[in-house]
């Protein structure tokens, strides 16, 4: 095998891509800060029990594990940050009031999530702690909003769902509380035959609803179809009205944006406690940005407090962007000459790209073009545009 060959689904990330998608990384973290959000940096790795509490059964398959040679305790390779940040919010920072914080990192996949997904996605998100009211989750919306629009997306579509509308069907039925993970299977995927084979056993008001639920999809007038499809369950009452609520506030914020309803959209159930979104563009049929409400993760580590946010890859959301036009840039000669010198740096301090000629060598690059050059005329180094 050639040593030059990289795992399936891991790649290197070449100059016009990478450009692409540091440019994102730098306006979304400049944006989260206008919001008041602050920076956090979990580590890569951490002790299996501390990185998987409260993650769900998905994150545990999806990670990475590994004997640590120092302690021969088991180690897991990150594969979502939301728990690390939730572990820092509710173990390190220890804060009474509400806390806004943002992170950015590689975390790395044992099964890539699509047919070309990347098994090493750079991971951006914002989390708010603190605050149980729908203002919270209203604000990491909005602020997930925001950064599509930094790449360029102005009308993508926000898909609204709520893990309580089968939780509460199952905490009322014994019978389907006791098949919760075949359920939150057949669901995610729509399996209807699955769902009718599964349910027979059920009460006839439970199945009903689990068999409405995969059809409960589209516009906000689903919420209508919902209240009759479904068993007046508090827990049901809860959920659509919460729904009702967000997609009002997004509706009325959010511009061009399309604003649907799924309700058997449960990825993230696991570990996911309200509402949950996700975020679709052109040119990508997964979502490209998800988040949710996750109260109860704190637990795990001793402080529970109300939590929600969102992340999305930012090599996913790079690829789908046209290429970067290349930057202008100048051309200079080698050479320590202090004039040279004082130019180029006044230049660069100027925000200029200089690019100095290697004797003997044509400068070869994708990232800039040379339309300009710094040459030395009657004593004086000046700028000239070059064809």
């Amino acid at each position: 095998m050639p040593t030059w060959l990289l795992p399936e689904n891991i790649a290197d990330v070449l100059p016009s891509e990478a450009r692409k998608i540091e440019e994102l990384r730098r306006l979304m973290l400049d944006t989260f800060r206008t919001y008041g959000y602050e920076m956090v940096m979990p580590p890569m790795l951490e002790y299996v029990e501390s990185l998987l509490a409260g993650a769900g059964q998905d994150t545990d398959s999806r990670t990475f594990k590994l004997i640590d040679a120092m302690s021969g305790r088991l180690l897991g390779l990150r594969a979502d940050m939301t728990t690390q940040v939730a572990r820092i919010d509710a173990h390190l920072l220890n804060r009474d009031s509400v806390t806004r914080l943002c992170y950015v990192g590689s975390v790395l996949h044992t099964q890539p999530s699509g047919l070309h997904a990347t098994r090493e996605p750079l991971q951006i998100g914002a989390e708010i702690y603190g605050h149980a009211g729908l203002e919270a989750d209203a604000e990491i919306q909005e602020l997930a909003l925001a950064c599509l629009a930094l790449a360029g997306f102005a009308a993508p579509r926000l898909d609204l769902s709520h893990v309580g509308v089968l939780r509460a069907l199952l905490e009322d039925d014994p019978a389907a509380g006791r098949d919760e993970q075949q359920l939150y299977g057949l669901l995610r995927s729509k399996d209807q035959p699955g769902l009718e084979q599964l349910s027979v056993g059920y009460k006839s008001a439970t199945r009903a609803a689990l068999l409405a639920l995969p059809h409960l999809y589209g516009d906000v007038e689903v919420l209508a179809r919902a209240r009759e499809a479904l068993p007046a369950l508090p827990g049901i009452t809860r959920a659509l009205a919460e729904l009702a609520s967000l997609a009002e506030v997004a509706g009325a914020a959010i511009g061009r944006t399309q604003v649907a309803i799924d309700l058997a959209d449960l990825r993230g159930y696991q570990y996911e406690s309200g509402a949950m979104f996700a975020l679709y563009v052109a040119g990508l049929p997964n979502a490209v940005a998800r988040g949710g409400r996750y109260d109860h993760v704190g637990e795990a580590f001793g402080r529970a407090r109300p939590a929600t946010g969102f992340s999305l890859d930012l090599r996913e959301l790079a690829r789908l962007l046209p290429s970067a036009e290349r930057k202008h840039s100048i051309r200079a000669p080698w050479g320590n000459a202090p004039a040279l010198r004082a130019k180029i740096a006044e230049l660069r301090k100027a925000g200029e790209v200089v690019i100095q000629s290697m004797p003997g060598h044509e400068n070869v690059q994708d990232e800039f073009e040379c339309d300009r050059a710094l040459v030395l005329e009657q004593g004086n180094w000046i700028l000239k545009n070059v064809g």
